[in-house]
């Protein structure tokens, strides 16, 4: 079995009422595992930057149309509401159509949100990756924190998932 982690799952040393039956990894292990991630990733730099290049890709061509798209049309569509108003027309249709595509924008935003801290995620890593001559030898807590969301813990070995979505398996 497999359990995610970020640094402990849970305490042995600590009175609880709850067995704990996963694996238990020594910090100082889980560092080493760390730092030989990264250093897969420095070692192998023209692969990984091919693989954030196609990252960064994917990110830009996800999503549906963009909050400036969404906003000409419902600047259209609010003229002719009024039109219709003014007509005396029906203009449910109208004023349906402009509700969606308020909550489509406010979806619109939240995607680009994500997509930004997706891309600054994958450029963070780029950056890194280009400014590292060699391996690293010293766990750096802000370092990990910056580019790595979890790793987790298998029997015969772990796996490191960094933020910008590359994911590295060690061995145990």
């Amino acid at each position: 079995g497999c359990k995610s982690i970020v640094w402990r799952c849970c305490s042995r040393l600590e009175a609880t009422n709850h067995a704990c039956h996963n694996r238990t990894v020594n910090e100082t292990l889980l560092e080493q595992v760390v730092i030989d991630a990264i250093n897969r990733v420095l070692c192998q730099k023209d692969d990984f930057m091919q693989t954030l290049r196609a990252n960064i890709a994917t990110v830009v061509l996800q999503g549906g149309l963009s909050p400036e798209v969404i906003d000409e049309r419902l600047n259209k569509l609010q003229k002719e509401l009024l039109k219709k108003i003014n007509q005396k027309d029906d203009y449910d249709a109208i004023a349906d159509e402009i509700l969606q595509l308020r909550d489509q924008r406010h979806q619109a935003e939240v995607d680009s949100v994500i997509k930004n801290e997706q891309m600054k995620q994958i450029q963070d890593l780029q950056d890194f990756v280009k400014s590292q001559p060699t391996t690293i030898t010293e766990f750096n807590e802000t370092l990990v924190s910056r580019l790595i969301s979890k790793i987790t813990v298998f029997d015969d070995h772990f796996t490191a998932d960094f933020k910008s979505s590359i994911t590295i398996d060690i061995e145990a």
